[in-house]
């Protein structure tokens, strides 16, 4: 009883570390001050150009969901279908012939 106890007590330990080392969250050291993970200036430059390129490929994304807005309109404008449809009947009266 006390060994499940205790292991109950460990697991729950090393899953609670381990989702905070997954989320970011600093951990305690041995009297409850937080330890944050030590970083580089070089790890510091990396997450900048990472931020940097995060920025620009959100951008060209809401450029492509312009882009892709206009191209349903004109899709789905009747006129096209219209258009569509006397094309077919053209391909269909050259068959024909």
């Amino acid at each position: 009883m006390i060994a499940t106890i205790t292991l109950a007590g460990v697991g729950g330990w090393v899953i609670t570390t381990w989702m905070r080392i997954k989320n970011g969250y600093p951990l305690d050291g041995a009297w409850g001050q937080a330890v944050y993970p030590k970083t580089s200036s070089e790890e510091a430059e990396r997450i900048k150009l990472l931020s940097q390129e995060n920025a620009q490929l959100r951008a060209e994304l809401g450029s492509i969901k312009d882009r892709l807005g206009n191209v349903e309109r004109i899709v789905t404008d009747s006129g096209y279908q219209l258009t569509h449809q006397i094309e077919a009947l053209r391909a269909d009266k050259d068959k024909v012939q």
